[in-house]
């Protein structure tokens, strides 16, 4: 007897499946996962979030740090302003219609008109006012859609800059590459987040689910193509009397996301100070600032 326990050596074998107590589990199926719990509702929510937006490598150390502590309050309350906005011209200031609001919204002193660019808020404000049922409905499902995961991995900080950074470039760019045209809506906004989404979508694109990240840009790029076009639709061919409602914002809400949009929504796990793209995406921002501000100073052929 002693002979055959000498022929066995005890570090190779695996050590018993046993509970807190030192208790043996009888079979496989009552040894517990992990921690010994299922995942509630909020972690397989969490995992569902960290699936579609990170790559497979920062899954683990998401769910570490998931929670809802802040829960998405920038996104959600900039919906909720730009809802209670277009409620008030639509029901409280007198409009024959919901389906395209008229005078109200263009007399609105948040839309951005060029003879009124003096009033430096309407660069930001106009994203408050949209000029139909369709034009705001558009705006904030994508802006719930993509917004509130982004922000539940990113936070209300770099969410908030990015769309707020697409704002500001879109009233920009209108009022260089369109200077006589007004200016209402988010898409600014939404198309920064956007594009940013797109950007971490494709440079992602290895580290996830190969059908994940198909279905993530291919859905991308049909809504930036739709949209493009019936704005495109409504500025040179539409036969609308009234104001023209320039399309530019949307390049410029682009391009903001896939800049700083970027940076920030794929700088997860690493510090942005650090990061080089960070500042070279600010001091390409800045430049173009001045270089707006400076044109409708003294270039601008608005009144």
């Amino acid at each position: 007897m002693p002979a055959v326990m000498d022929d066995i050596d005890v570090e190779q074998e695996e050590p018993l499946p046993v509970d807190r107590n030192g208790r043996r589990f009888q079979s496989e199926e009552d040894q517990p996962d992990d921690d010994g719990r299922k995942p509630g509702c909020c972690e397989r929510f969490h995992q569902t979030v960290s699936k579609w937006m990170l790559p497979e490598d920062l899954h683990s150390t998401y769910m570490e740090r998931a929670n809802c502590c802040p829960p998405p309050i920038f996104i959600i309350l900039i919906s909720i302003g730009e809802l209670a906005v277009f409620i008030y011209y639509a029901v409280w200031k007198p409009q024959k219609q919901w389906v395209t609001l008229e005078e109200g919204i263009w007399n609105s002193p948040l839309a951005y008109k060029p003879e009124r660019r003096q009033e430096a808020w309407r660069f930001i404000s106009y994203m408050f006012v949209h000029a139909g049922v369709a034009h705001i409905v558009s705006n904030l499902l994508m802006q719930l859609l993509l917004g509130i995961p982004l922000e539940l991995v990113h936070k209300g900080f770099e969410v908030g800059m990015v769309y707020l950074s697409g704002v500001l470039a879109g009233s920009l760019a209108s009022s260089i590459f369109d200077p006589l045209s007004a200016l209402v809506g988010a898409s600014g906004g939404v198309y920064a987040i956007m594009g940013g989404f797109f950007m971490n979508a494709v440079v992602n694109f290895r580290e996830m689910i190969p059908l994940l990240g198909v279905f993530r840009i291919a859905a991308a790029v049909m809504i930036i193509v739709a949209d493009f076009g019936f704005a495109f639709y409504r500025r040179f061919i539409s036969n609308e009397d009234g104001l023209k409602v320039s399309f530019v914002a949307h390049f410029g809400g682009i391009v903001a996301g896939m800049t700083i949009g970027y940076v920030f929504f794929s700088a997860y796990n690493t510090k942005l100070l650090k990061d080089p793209r960070f500042w070279l995406c600010i001091a390409g921002y800045i430049a173009f600032l001045i270089f707006a501000v400076v044109f409708n100073i003294l270039l601008s052929p608005a009144p």
